[in-house]
């Protein structure tokens, strides 16, 4: 089963004055919705700093509160609102689970292996990271593997090459493309260039006779 990590909130009055008040005192106004009752919470500032990384991106929260409501929900932390200046979390958005209901979530590629056209000259360009999926909230997999060690030059990685596991369903279209290995433009385009140019040389000469026949 998915590790759940405690995370400590207790429960606030909503509005904009107890919020800076909150703030100064290093703590993070947050929400509290989806399944169950809706609530205001606050949650240490050195918490939000801590998990507000890609590593705990779909992790899953224990919620422990003295307040009944909030104590022993699980969550997801939704979103993080930082200042743009200090960058300090200003507000936490956190989703409530009902771990018998799927939920849809947002699941980073990992690419390994080394792409066998790398060798012919191609380079690696990978166009998306993540692909949304659908499973139990206690089946979100932390990451999918793809291998690209066996793409050439001119070769894709479609959404519909990933393998992940049973009852995980990938909801972002088979078609989508992860990553293609290619050759640079300037690369391609330099043997067409030299070609041209003999053929650019001899026209002059052939230009010739037919001035001399005028």
């Amino acid at each position: 089963m998915k590790q759940r990590i405690d995370l400590n909130v207790e429960a606030r009055q909503p509005g904009k004055g107890t919020s800076r008040s909150l703030r100064s005192e290093r703590k993070v106004p947050a929400v509290v919705y989806g399944a169950g009752e809706n609530m205001s919470v606050w949650i240490n500032e050195g918490d939000v700093v801590r998990y507000n990384v890609r590593a705990y991106e779909n992790a899953l929260f224990n919620l422990k509160s003295a307040e009944a409501k909030a104590n022993g929900r699980v969550v997801l932390i939704k979103e993080v609102n930082v200042h743009p200046v200090s960058r300090r979390p200003q507000h936490v958005d956190f989703f409530a689970l009902d771990l018998s209901k799927t939920v849809r979530v947002n699941v980073e590629i990992r690419l390994e292996g080394k792409p066998a056209g790398l060798s012919d000259g191609g380079f690696l360009n990978v166009i998306t990271r993540q692909v949304e999926v659908e499973c139990l909230p206690t089946a979100i997999p932390e990451f999918i593997v793809a291998d690209v060690s066996g793409l050439g030059v001119g070769d894709t990685l479609h959404v519909s090459d990933l393998k992940v596991a049973e009852g995980v369903r990938i909801v972002t279209g088979a078609e989508q493309t992860l990553a293609t290995v290619s050759i640079l433009e300037e690369e391609a385009a330099a043997p067409a260039a030299d070609a041209a140019a003999p053929a650019a040389a001899a026209a002059p000469a052939a230009a010739a006779p037919a001035a001399a026949k005028k």
